[in-house]
């Protein structure tokens, strides 16, 4: 079965499409959708993105004929079921490039992934009271909470990066961070408030130097860039499927085979045991060892469906259109008088953070989506940035390749709007 897993994979490789914004806007049913009587305009790719017909087609398909538990069943319908979801996860060790497929663990999404890696961690000994964390000042709070409850319980210390006022990394201030407690550096790739672009591999090359495992945040990485975790030499690498226009409760944890051998399992329950008597339990080798209980069959499947519509494209072309628009709409957005842009570092992705003067995020969220345009506002999961910045929130326009430049116009003239209204 495992070669011809591997010949689908091969497959779904070939024939790349010519890239065509308005022609990739017709494989989303969505976007012909009205919202207030005009056409929908959405800006908010950074919290979740919108799903091709292809990866909606697969979960029909799943459920409506291909429906049955994994991994169990001696029955058709289960081994049917038990092969595309271990398809799929070959599909996410090829879009990642892990060594191997074992190192790819499903989990509900990057969040869990993260807290996964410390409660395992800490089960396994790898923290002692006294240790420290690195984290950066632009972390999402699922990259901060987990690691402060693993602290609390181990009287342990978080460190921080800061951030500069265009919102980068200080990173020359890691070295003096770094002591011989520092047992984990966790880091973004991508901030979902800033779009800055972190230097990972350099951040690893520092933390490896001393033998600190580090974990990346690649929530907002995976939809933009290609993502090689051999070549950034990352521990472990997390992201969301409905980040990367597959389905939601769906998220991988990459890890290296070192380290989840050593990690004791994060749940107990079926499909990740060996023995089970009353006295003890043993568990079954990676990745099923991580994954207790029956799993998000479709939402894995979905997942393999997604990976295989983002390798129709050359991914680098997706990537430089979305730079396109992000230029594009920076232009755009800051010769609007009264708007300032909260993030202004020189490697972005397109996440495009601001505020206008005297108007609360919230009334130009609420007033731009009477013209049918969605963008975010609030602290993005990001209240240590908001701070930092001193705004209590910003509305945030995140953008995908299957948006356009006439989309940007939309949301220029909207917030005009906004800001008239409020003279008035």
């Amino acid at each position: 079965m495992k070669g011809d897993i591997e010949s689908v994979v091969t497959k779904s490789k070939s024939n790349k499409r010519a890239f065509d914004v308005y022609n990739v806007r017709n494989d989303f049913p969505i976007l012909n959708r009205l919202v207030n009587g005009r056409p929908l305009v959405y800006l908010d790719n950074a919290a979740t993105t919108q799903k091709p017909k292809a990866v909606i087609d697969n979960l029909r398909n799943y459920y409506e004929s291909d429906n049955a538990n994994i991994h169990r069943g001696v029955y058709f319908l289960s081994e049917v079921a038990t092969e595309a979801f271990e398809t799929a996860r070959l599909k996410v060790k090829e879009f990642v490039n892990a060594l191997s497929a074992s190192e790819i663990i499903f989990v509900k999404g990057a969040t869990e992934a993260i807290n996964l890696v410390a409660t395992s961690l800490c089960r396994a000994g790898h923290f002692k009271d006294g240790d420290e964390i690195i984290l950066t000042e632009m972390e999402h709070h699922a990259n901060i909470v987990p690691w402060q409850l693993i602290c609390n319980n181990k009287q342990m210390k978080i460190k921080v990066i800061p951030i500069n006022d265009n919102g980068e990394l200080e990173l020359d201030k890691l070295d003096s961070l770094i002591t011989e407690k520092t047992k984990m550096i966790s880091v973004v790739y991508i901030s979902n408030s800033l779009g800055t672009i972190n230097p990972i591999k350099e951040v690893v090359k520092k933390a490896h130097s001393h033998n600190i495992p580090v974990l990346i945040d690649g929530a907002q990485a995976a939809p933009h860039l290609k993502v090689d975790v051999q070549d950034l030499d990352c521990d472990f690498f997390v992201f969301s499927g409905h980040k990367i226009y597959g389905p939601t409760g769906i998220g991988v944890l990459y890890g290296k085979t070192e380290f989840l051998n050593m990690m004791p399992p994060y749940q107990g329950g079926g499909d990740m045991i060996r023995e089970v008597t009353f006295e003890k339990t043993t568990f079954e080798d990676i990745p099923n060892k991580f994954e207790a209980g029956t799993p998000n069959i479709a939402g894995g499947i979905g997942l393999g469906a997604a990976i295989d519509y983002l390798n129709e494209f050359d991914f680098n072309d997706l990537t430089e259109y979305e730079n396109e628009l992000l230029i594009y709409g920076t232009e755009k957005l800051s010769a609007i008088e009264g708007l300032k842009i909260i993030g202004t570092a020189k490697n972005k992705a397109s996440v495009i953070s601001f505020v206008i003067e005297g108007i609360h995020p919230y009334d130009i969220g609420t007033i731009v989506d009477t013209h049918g345009i969605a963008i975010r506002t609030g602290h993005h999961c990001t209240q240590p940035v908001m701070r930092r910045f001193k705004v209590p929130a910003t509305a945030r326009a995140s953008f995908s390749f299957y948006n356009t430049k006439e989309e940007i116009d939309k949301l220029a003239e909207g917030l005009k709007k906004v800001i008239k209204m409020f003279k008035q």
